[in-house]
């Protein structure tokens, strides 16, 4: 039997995948024209939910519940929503090689396919401790999160040694997420790590002192500054604990690291231009390869509004840039043309009762207003970074959909600052200028 072969291929079954794949349907699919080939056993789902609802205590998040494009408040689209839309699915199905010149693809199980146009959406994994040779990190107990398997085995494992001793490593989104997590799920939780303060790629120190001392009004124990050295095992290979490089040793039932993130960058390693850690594409996600796209955290993409190439591994720019994608190649095969992707750089995050919002860079000095006095879950507080008398980017903890909007508006706006004094008590109301 011959190759089977696709119009478009997806390699990669995340949330980019699964939002390009609504686009695709949006378009015009016909039956039988695109393949989604995903290593994962299930059908493309909202990813932030396994830091989040899925380790709640009472009404867990749970498939099918969060399946895309539930996060932008679209309809779900569970395995049957594939079929019903002529989509090939292949779960359980990893990748082991793309062919760029004979536009084709392998699995690992040795089958072959052929493809028009690919879009690899592969996205990132965890950084490993053992890579870097942390004695004993490979023990059992330790886990790492990135997928829906990952998530299920640390479920089980806080149901296992619950009221025990559980170890964050990691001071990082995962790491704050899921302290909060644990924590919630009446574990006695300790978080290291060796940067002077938490989120310290997005947060300044004042920032960062308030959830330290939320998280520590809430039990959890922070230790800064320390590097992980090793782990102590019992005599089963179960990790007993923690050692750090000031000598300190930390008890410890269940740990969780979550110390940065990897681009996979495998499967097109050599075949098309790399920069930034990831692949170099145009304002339409193609690749120097005019059939092959790149989309989510693999994408070194221009960034309009800063005039600068970057890489972003967040999830609202693995949904938009999928769907901007695919609006390109339909768009390139009826010669038409469309306006090059222009993002705003976005983040969230949400952990006890705290929520903020994120928008812009944060780059120059920031000025941060509200935080006299913020102590309790429902202050409301902010951030704006300013440079070269301009506004670069935006932060509010505790917002309304409302006042979000109102920062995401400022940032993208960037309007000059007359007085950073005057721009700390405006506050708030600065952005209200800003529609």
């Amino acid at each position: 039997m011959g190759e089977k072969s696709y119009k478009y291929v997806i390699v990669g079954g995340g949330v980019a995948a699964g939002y390009a794949a609504r686009e695709f349907v949006k378009q015009g699919l016909k039956a039988g024209e695109l393949a989604i080939f995903s290593a994962e056993k299930v059908a493309p789902y909202e990813r932030p939910a396994l830091s989040k609802g899925y380790f709640s205590p009472e009404g867990a998040a749970r498939l099918p519940g969060f399946h895309v494009c539930v996060g932008s408040g679209g309809d779900k689209q569970p395995p049957e929503w594939y079929t019903e839309k002529g989509i090939d699915l292949h779960l359980n199905t990893q990748v082991s090689m793309v062919d760029v010149q004979q536009k084709s693809l392998t699995s690992l199980a040795g089958v072959s396919y052929r493809f028009s146009i690919l879009i690899l959406a592969t996205g990132s994994t965890f950084t490993k401790l053992s890579e870097s040779g942390v004695p004993g990190a490979d023990a059992r107990g330790i886990y790492y999160l990135r997928v829906i398997d990952e998530a299920d085995a640390l479920v089980a494992a806080m149901k296992a040694k619950k009221d025990g001793a559980a170890v964050v490593v990691g001071g990082g989104y995962i790491g704050m997420e899921l302290a909060a997590c644990l924590c919630l799920n009446g574990l006695k939780v300790t978080m290291v790590y060796p940067k002077p303060f938490c989120m310290p790629r997005l947060f300044t120190a004042d920032l960062a002192s308030f959830y330290e001392g939320y998280y520590e009004g809430k039990g959890i124990t922070i230790l800064k500054g320390p590097k992980t050295t090793g782990f102590e095992t019992d005599a089963t290979g179960h990790v007993k604990a923690v050692k750090l490089d000031d000598g300190s040793v930390v008890p410890a039932d269940i740990v969780v690291v979550g110390v940065g993130a990897k681009p996979l960058v495998g499967l097109l390693h050599g075949q098309v231009v790399e920069d930034k850690g990831g692949f170099k594409v145009d304002g339409f996600f193609r690749t120097s390869d005019p059939h092959v796209y790149v989309v989510g955290d693999l994408a070194a993409f221009p960034l309009k509004m800063f005039c600068d190439i970057r890489r972003v591994e967040h999830v609202d720019h693995a949904r938009k840039s999928g769907i901007h994608a695919v609006q390109a190649i339909k768009a390139a095969e009826e010669w038409k043309t469309i306006p090059e992707y222009d993002y705003l750089p976005y983040f969230y995050s949400r952990a006890f009762e705290l929520s903020w919002q994120f928008y812009g860079d944060n780059v120059g000095e920031g000025i941060t207003w509200g935080r006299e006095g913020a102590c309790a879950a429902k202050s409301k507080f902010g951030t704006y970074w300013v440079k070269d008398g301009k506004i670069m980017g935006a932060f509010l903890e505790g917002g309304t959909p409302e006042e979000n909007k109102m920062m995401a508006n400022v940032a993208k706006a960037q309007p000059c600052v007359c007085s950073n004094d005057e721009l700390r008590a405006a506050g708030l109301s600065f952005a209200a200028n800003f529609h």
